[in-house]
């Protein structure tokens, strides 16, 4: 039965990796149609941000009186019922409307899984079930390019990942009985009181654990948004290469969280940290060297394997670092911090590139990664259980 019920946590990580890059790829032939300026993107990926962090922070309240189980059934479905009015809308207005829900939806289903596999499953798991999520965003634009190679247009495109998500509710509503014979179950998970906002960061490391966390997602998309950029506007890539050569950090993030999986049989979840850390700031200081773009090449995949042991392993080490008892309330704010990491430190290196030069670009990631090495060792100094 546990065997059974990892497996539907799998499938519920490629589903929330699916609609993950969809706007992106869906979005050239959406503008068009839509009557809207090409930037008007930033408005619905910004709904759905602003969504998500909230239901991030709401997460821990949600699973205390729900269940992870429910929670993960009820948010999917939010995503799934987003997803299909997206399918059938053909007003920019009426898609904002919708991209609150997928965001609320988002947020909640990712706080409540990842608490729930880091209390009940090892960390090699952890990684390979972001792994997993890193599968799903990369099938995720290929079925919406399907659908417009095809002829049927980005509505299509959107419908057919509605239709899995509308699948895996069911599947995960039929499941719920599974998840409350895991290791006392729902019951345990409710008999905690669940922490204000202020409470959780009152806790020792909560704070240096969220400025981490804030630093981690900020160097992921980063540099994954300003890659292209970077090796077109200063490294003199042509925009087609780029393009290609940019799609190989995020290879390197999922390839880099299989092979994660198997070498954290032997480190810790720290050490795993400590490890990525290791490999982003080689990765960042091969960029810095002149010489042919093959080296920036280069530093971006390093980047990109490095990335991938942190998020899992920062994840799967709260249990062990904070208590179970106040996991969930970490792991909220956690994923509260990650989103907002992503909404602003992108758009900011925007700026620098654009009133200064992208060639800073492996500096802003060096300064963002230096604070993030900073804050994970206070972290581990300051919290209740001080693991190493």
């Amino acid at each position: 039965m546990v065997s059974l019920l990892l497996a539907i946590i799998y499938v519920s990580f490629i589903s929330l990796g699916l609609p993950d890059a969809v706007l992106g790829a869906a979005w050239p032939s959406m503008y068009p149609e839509l009557g809207v300026p090409v930037s008007f993107a930033g408005g619905i990926s910004m709904l759905i941000a602003l969504g998500t962090i909230v239901s991030s922070l709401m997460s821990d309240r949600l699973t205390r009186a729900l269940g992870a189980g429910k929670v993960t059934a009820i948010s999917v479905g939010l995503t799934a019922a987003a997803l299909f009015l997206f399918s059938v809308t053909h007003s920019y207005w009426l898609l904002l409307l919708w991209a609150i829900p997928y965001g609320l939806g988002a947020g909640s289903v990712d706080a409540a899984l990842n608490n729930y596999v880091a209390l009940h499953f090892k960390s090699r798991h952890m990684s390979w079930l972001h792994c997993m999520w890193g599968v799903g965003a990369t099938i995720g634009p290929y079925m919406m390019g399907y659908a417009l190679t095809g002829g049927h247009g980005w509505n299509a495109g959107y419908r057919y990942i509605a239709i899995i998500q509308i699948v895996l509710t069911f599947i995960l509503f039929i499941s719920l009985p599974l998840w409350k014979n895991r290791a006392g179950g729902q019951e345990e998970e409710r008999s905690v009181k669940s922490l204000t906002l202020r409470q959780v960061i009152a806790i020792p490391g909560a704070k240096e654990v969220m400025l981490c966390f804030f630093c981690y997602c900020a160097i992921e998309q980063t540099t994954a948004l300003w890659a292209s950029s970077y090796l077109t506007l200063f490294r003199g890539v042509p925009a087609d290469t780029a393009a290609t050569f940019a799609s190989l950090f995020y290879i390197g993030v999922t390839v880099g969280r299989a092979i994660s999986g198997f070498v954290t049989m032997k480190l810790t979840d720290h050490q795993m940290i400590r490890l990525g850390q290791a490999i982003i700031g080689l990765g960042v200081i091969i960029m810095l060297i002149p010489g042919p773009y093959e080296l920036s090449l280069a530093g971006f995949i390093l980047t990109g394997l490095g990335c991938a042991p942190i998020y899992p392993s920062v994840i799967h080490s709260t249990p062990a670092t904070f208590g179970p008892q106040l996991s969930q309330s970490i792991i909220g704010v956690e994923m509260a911090s990650a989103y907002v990491g992503t909404c602003v430190m992108p758009p900011i290196f925007g700026l620098i590139a654009n009133h200064i030069t992208p060639a800073l670009l492996p500096v802003y990631l060096l300064v963002i990664l230096a604070l993030m090495v900073l804050m994970h060792t206070q972290m581990i100094r300051k919290a209740p259980n001080n693991a190493k």
